[in-house]
């Protein structure tokens, strides 16, 4: 009896220890101008392959989704802009964050995209208060 307990609180603690790992969500925001000269996908591309180099996940736990924008303001030029928020769960320290924004950045301009501002911020989502269901159709 004690062994199965044991058994159960080591995979419980597995459970958890790998639910730590799981993420990010990447969201681009950008011009959508932008996609006239440069593809979504290879926008999209450079954000998972920063994401990826920066070794904090598993390279199947890394989600990225675009939103285009038409109608945006930046004053004083005509720039495009893209904009990058990488929502990983709280745990990880600011040289590890520091580090995934830089590599995501380093990607995004390597595209060579003419007269753009591109920004990257990490946002922590707290592990307590997250939820997350995947439903089926039976």
């Amino acid at each position: 009896m004690f062994f199965l307990l044991n058994l159960a609180t080591m995979f419980f603690l597995f459970v958890i220890d790998y639910v730590c790992l799981i993420m990010p969500h990447c969201i681009i925001e950008y011009s959508a101008t932008i996609t006239e000269s440069l593809p979504v996908e290879q926008l999209m591309h450079a954000v998972y392959k920063g994401a990826n180099q920066s070794e904090l996940f598993a390279s199947s736990d890394i989600k990225v989704r675009a939103c285009a924008f038409d109608s945006f303001y930046l004053p004083g030029a005509e720039q495009v802009f893209v904009h990058v928020n990488l929502k990983i769960l709280s745990g990880r320290d600011l040289s590890q964050r520091k580090s995934l924004s830089e590599s995501v950045s380093n990607q995004l301009e390597r595209l060579g995209i003419d007269n753009a501002v591109i920004t990257v911020e990490v946002t922590k989502i707290e592990k307590e208060s997250y939820v997350k269901k995947i439903t089926a159709t039976i």
